[in-house]
């Protein structure tokens, strides 16, 4: 069950939400536990038990770790949790890939287990691991009613796809949470962005990365090849940012304060900003688990451009079992070692515009890795954008542009502070006119965006989550 569909909306949507405000207080974390549950079954009801499982497997470590604190055995306790999460990780998500990688080099023939991914397993096993970390650190209280904690792994906003929420960031709202009509209003409105991000401009400029994507890289030309890839960016943040703007909304109708993953990456001028940016939880989560206890920048800068490396090719395997995942984050890695050494500083002496272009450039071809899988794809691909594969321009080139040219517009336009900058200055302005355009706006723009997405639903047969498969 996605967002973006019929089923939630009219079904899941209102009869959850009319049942979670109707019960008492106590209830409330019942009534969200059962209906997560319901939300992860309607499309995996088999890996329900691995969620329950792993919930069980944390719940169980956090209460040894708080009998254990300051004794040598809570470290085992604390290496069991982080052995059997990421075994369960490496099992369903690389396990397959490894079989196939050790048949293609040494020309075996071992059976594939031909396990489908579980959706949200790399979410909710971060989540999970946050928890006992943070308990073995000190940094979070040990939660001792398990009906609490399966509510924080498996609260259905955040389940599949983000943001990564840490316990800390929740434990004080699962116990004691006051709902408010502003929550309510303010929650609805995000989520109306969000729906409208993802279905008007994600779903219908993805249609134009589904085509290009689609043609072999020697029948197309340079300005195809980049007008293709550049609709991939797009789409793959209004997808995203779309997301995670519901899921935020969700939480906050829910009495939850999640936190922000987005904040307008493709402003950025440079790559250490970008992925100050760019799915901000997640990177959080690295660097407070991985960057930091490998010791970050505090043993120098040998030492600090190898944390970079390890914790870039960790998280472009995160993202996927394939080649291509590693070469993205190898490719970011590199980006970033480059900022440390010496580009860092060069850039900001720069012309801030010289930056973006830079930033933009190396993240365009950061999604040519992304989004195709083989070498020899993204070989050609590269070729095609560099006009070494074809012609530089060709009469579909121009058709595709003028035929997406609004909506390229339109999705620039709103990957900028701009949208928001112009709402600000209507709230914050003392004049009538401008007071009453606002407050008319707050009201029907939300409305005509969800209004709009659900037509878009109903009449378009793309509607993809690129993220479910991470």
């Amino acid at each position: 069950m996605v967002f973006s569909s019929i089923v939630f909306l009219f079904r899941f949507f209102p009869l959850f939400f009319l049942l979670y405000y109707l019960v008492p207080e106590r209830m409330k974390n019942l009534i969200l536990f059962l209906g997560s549950l319901i939300f992860y079954a309607w499309g995996e009801p088999v890996y329900v038990v691995l969620m329950l499982f792993s919930t069980a497997v944390d719940y169980i470590h956090g209460r040894l770790l708080e009998r254990l604190r300051g004794k040598r055995a809570a470290r085992l306790v604390l290496l069991s949790s982080v052995v059997i999460n990421l075994a369960l990780l490496g099992f369903f998500k690389y396990a397959d890939f490894l079989i196939q990688s050790v048949n293609a080099v040494f020309g075996t023939s071992i059976p594939l287990f031909a396990l489908g991914l579980p959706i949200g397993i790399s979410f909710y096993t971060f989540q999970t691991m946050s928890y006992t970390i943070d308990v073995y650190r000190g940094q979070a209280k040990v939660q001792r009613n398990l009906l609490d904690f399966g509510v924080f792994v498996a609260m259905f906003p955040q389940l599949i796809a983000g943001p990564v929420v840490k316990y800390r960031d929740v434990e004080k709202r699962l116990h004691n949470r006051r709902i408010r009509l502003t929550d309510i209003s303010e929650g609805l409105k995000r989520f109306c962005v969000g729906m409208a991000k993802k279905v008007l401009l994600a779903n219908n400029i993805g249609e134009l990365w589904a085509f290009v994507g689609g043609i072999r890289p020697q029948d197309m030309s340079m300005l195809t090849a980049w007008l293709g890839i550049l609709a991939f960016g797009l789409q793959i943040y209004f997808d995203f940012s779309g997301y995670s703007d519901m899921a935020i909304g969700l939480g906050r109708m829910l009495g939850f304060d999640f936190p922000e993953n987005f904040n307008y990456p493709y402003i950025s001028a440079s790559v250490t900003e970008f992925w100050r940016r760019w799915h901000i939880s997640l990177g959080s989560w690295f660097r407070e688990y991985v960057y930091f206890p490998l010791g970050g920048s505090r043993k120098g800068l040998p030492r600090q451009l190898i944390n970079i490396l390890i914790v870039w090719m960790l998280t472009g395997i995160w993202h996927g079992a394939g080649w291509n995942f590693l070469l993205w984050g190898l490719w970011f890695a590199f980006a970033l070692m480059l900022e440390k050494l010496f580009l860092a500083k060069l850039l900001a002496w720069l012309p801030k515009g010289i930056g973006i272009v830079y930033t933009l450039l190396v993240a365009v071809t950061g999604w040519v890795l992304f989004a195709l899988e083989t070498p020899a794809q993204i070989l050609g691909y590269v070729k095609a954008m560099t006009g070494m594969a074809q012609s530089l321009v060709d009469r579909q080139g121009i058709y595709l542009g003028r035929q997406y040219l609004v909506l390229f517009l339109t999705g620039v336009i709103a990957s900028t502070p701009l949208p928001q900058k112009t709402v600000n200055y209507f709230r914050e302005s003392r004049t009538g006119f401008h007071m009453a355009l606002y407050r008319f706006g707050e009201k029907f723009i939300p409305a005509a965006m969800l209004l709009l997405s659900i037509a878009g639903i109903v009449e378009a047969s793309y509607n993809p989550f690129l993220y479910f498969r991470f």
